[in-house]
């Protein structure tokens, strides 16, 4: 779509800060009207529109995208949206270790284990910790527990934590943003952990770099999209 826009304004609505491109209502792509919750995150998503140039990139717009997620997705269906989320406890990234006795283990360990015990303290829970790739439960009541952790979050927050779950593969990792116990670039070093071992092993290329970079720019805007909801 090229800019048909000259101004982008904010108007309070019912239901938060509505968005006009030249006075006209902004739409999601499922033609719902397109507000925001918070001023933080309302004046975002006006400085992406603003600096749209002939033609609008989704790429370089990720605040407008989330926002579009979450009234067009999430808020259909949000216990079943929430749920897919809290299924990353399932099989949670940082539980998975290698062979025991070995480096790599013992380095995960370093990584991934304070993330855990923050895991266990905050939701009196416990993990099972996997030294293969072969599936094993955890506890019933620690998925049950940080299950909840995710249903009480509101349907913007989601939003985002989904792209998180997807990127990082640890539950862990998205709460612990959520609950600020660390930041999104801590927790994106540690959801690299296993590529960055690799990386110090055999050496890297260029697309694996640049692929990890884009990835790390969706994480980074996701988190960031979590700290302009708050306000």
């Amino acid at each position: 779509m090229r800019r048909f826009w000259k101004t982008v304004s904010l108007e309070q609505g019912t239901y938060g800060h509505g968005i006009r491109l030249d006075g006209r209502v902004l739409k999601t792509p499922q033609k719902a009207e397109l507000y925001l919750p918070t001023r933080p995150l309302a004046d975002a998503v006006v400085a992406e529109w603003e600096a749209v140039g002939e033609s609008i990139d989704p790429i370089a717009m990720p605040m407008t995208g989330f926002a579009n997620a979450a009234i067009d997705h999430v808020a259909t269906d949000r216990l079943t949206f929430a749920a897919a989320i809290a299924a990353y406890a399932e099989n949670d990234a940082f539980c998975y270790r290698g062979d025991e006795g070995e480096a790599l283990a013992a380095r995960q360990q370093d990584v991934w284990g304070p993330w855990l015990a923050w895991a266990t303290r905050r939701y009196d829970v416990g993990f099972t910790i996997v030294h293969s790739v072969m599936h094993q439960p955890q506890p019933p009541a620690t998925l049950e527990a940080l299950s909840a952790a995710v249903q009480v979050r509101g349907t913007f927050e989601l939003a985002a934590m989904a792209k998180l779950a997807h990127l990082s593969g640890s539950l862990v990792a998205v709460l612990a943003i959520v609950e600020r116990a660390g930041t999104a670039q801590e927790l994106w070093q540690a959801s690299c952990h296993d590529e960055l071992w690799q990386e110090e092993l055999w050496g890297s290329d260029h697309w694996a770099l640049k692929n990890r970079a884009d990835r790390e720019a969706e994480f980074l805007a996701a988190a960031r999209f979590l700290e302009l909801l708050r306000g």
